[in-house]
């Protein structure tokens, strides 16, 4: 319900700087939860079986072709960890790894929520269209994690397989 009205440029600039400022305080909020809030085995991020450890994706959406072309925000925070390239087999950097991709999911998820907020400020058909935004710019980016999660997660248990051996 449209309870501030603008002109139709104050309101598309305040959309543009809205959406902004959700999606810079998701990654803030979430760059400052404890680790144990993005465990790679809980229910949420693990590969459930309709997603065949993540092989769904490649089907539905060939993601293996543009995941490459998404950003990564990994860089942007202080202490960031960057997921665009897997550098490291080491048991540290994979477990880190994991934590980091839940944590970017979670970001995403949680960027796209507030799309009805825009309904404050500009006509209810907006709502729509920012609901549209939200999915574009932020279900790539969870693809692309729940894609490579399970990938990963079969190389830390193929590791410690062999070291067990």
């Amino acid at each position: 319900m449209q309870l501030i009205f603008l002109s139709q440029s104050q309101a598309i600039l305040l959309c543009f700087i809205v959406w902004l400022v959700l999606m810079v305080a998701a990654a803030l909020l979430c760059t400052r939860l404890p680790e144990r809030f993005f465990d790679y085995s809980a229910w949420f991020y693990r590969a459930h079986p309709w997603e065949n450890d993540g092989e769904i994706y490649q089907k539905l959406f060939w993601v293996r072709r543009w995941k490459k072309y998404l950003p990564d925000g990994g860089s942007l925070f202080k202490g960031g960890f960057q997921k665009k390239k897997l550098v490291s087999f080491d048991k540290d950097h994979l477990d880190r790894y994991l934590l980091e991709s839940c944590r970017a999911e979670m970001i995403h998820w949680l960027a796209m929520l507030p799309f009805w907020v825009f309904g404050f400020f500009t006509p209810p058909i907006v709502i729509f269209y920012m609901l549209l935004f939200a999915l574009a710019v932020n279900l790539p980016c969870v693809i692309a994690q729940r894609y490579n999660r399970p990938r990963i997660v079969r190389i830390v248990r193929r590791n410690q397989c062999v070291q067990t051996k």
